[in-house]
């Protein structure tokens, strides 16, 4: 047998290590674009590689003055946007919400849906809207990891693809903690997890952290079946991923932006979204919230931000009525 030099053993014992790296790949969803057109059909977005999403539609209760597309959270699903959409639909406003890949009742759920696809998706579904509803300003809402992949989907398309349009965009808590606005150890960590053991799951339940002062609220998303609560360790480290390259996209937005944040989150850290905004070309309407959480959308005063969005979506220029409010006290 032969036997191999001492000076070798280290560089073979990395090679080893790179092979079992590789067979531990982090699992993504296969995204083929081009496939077909994208589509509405019945209660279904169709996507550009047969994808079919789950959508729902709240449409305006009088003439409808504007069309919403909301795009959800990390492990939610577009049931989540049931209370303001409804709320919004007595306000002139249409709302579309879509499973995202990887979500709720879509295909392959808790599996990675990817960033480009998911981007992908909004583009193609904007697109559609515009020829749905011919002449309605459409505007785009993100909350969470929904507003990272707002954010990719307005900043980038593939080349030849006409740039996707709206008229404006609404960050909602927006995750932009990833990628270089994310520690480097922690980074590291997530990297290493990812590509030794995609498929071990993690709850969250030991961080101690609170998403909103809504304790029923949390408590019937906590029976709901569609939301996922054992998260691959790879779907993680993939939304990490997302928000790191929406980070650095953020300066690529063009579109005028209303950006939602509350006072208390302890989901996603004020720097980054500070960050953000001051590399935007465009300064934002920016609101803070000093009684909000994580979920804005859904927290005990949430009629308060959707009173906000509703609002700057009728006259960007406008004075917000929560504003108003902390005038008078």
């Amino acid at each position: 047998m032969l036997s191999m030099p001492i000076h070798l053993k280290p560089f073979a014992a990395v090679l080893c290590c790179l092979v079992a790296l590789a067979a531990c790949a982090p699992r993504v969803q296969d995204f083929q674009p081009g496939l077909m057109a994208a589509k509405i059909q019945d209660d279904n977005f169709v996507s550009e590689d047969g994808k079919v999403l789950p959508l729902r539609v709240w449409p305006a209760r009088d003439g409808p003055r504007a069309v919403l597309v909301a795009l959800h959270g990390f492990n939610m699903y577009s049931a989540y946007f049931a209370e303001p959409a409804t709320w919004w639909a007595g306000h002139g406003i249409i709302t579309y919400a879509y499973d995202q890949r990887g979500f709720g009742a879509a295909p392959d759920a808790r599996i990675w849906g990817g960033a480009s696809a998911m981007a992908s998706d909004v583009r193609a579904l904007l697109a559609l809207l515009a020829k749905r509803h011919p002449g309605l300003p459409i505007y785009l809402l993100g909350e969470s990891m929904g507003a990272a992949v707002a954010i990719l989907a307005m900043t980038g398309s593939p080349a030849g693809a006409p740039r996707a349009e709206a008229a404006g965009v609404i960050l909602v808590a927006p995750g932009l903690w990833g990628g270089q606005s994310m520690h480097p150890i922690l980074r590291f960590g997530l990297w290493l997890s990812a590509h030794t053991m995609p498929w071990n799951t993690a709850t969250g339940s030991g961080l101690k952290r609170r998403a909103s002062d809504n304790v029923d609220m949390l408590r019937a998303l906590g029976r709901d079946k569609l939301i996922i609560r054992r998260t691959r360790v790879d779907a993680i480290y993939g939304v990490t991923q997302l928000m790191g390259r929406a980070f650095d996209a953020a300066p690529g937005l063009q579109q005028p932006a209303l950006i939602l944040y509350g006072e208390r989150d302890e989901i996603v850290p004020a720097a980054p979204i500070h960050q953000s905004i001051a590399r935007l070309p465009k300064p934002p309407e920016f609101v803070l919230y000093p009684e909000g959480w994580h979920m804005l959308l859904r927290d005990l005063q949430a009629e308060v931000v959707w009173g906000d969005i509703a609002a700057w979506i009728q006259d960007p220029a406008a004075a917000l009525p929560s504003r108003a409010r902390q005038l008078s006290r």
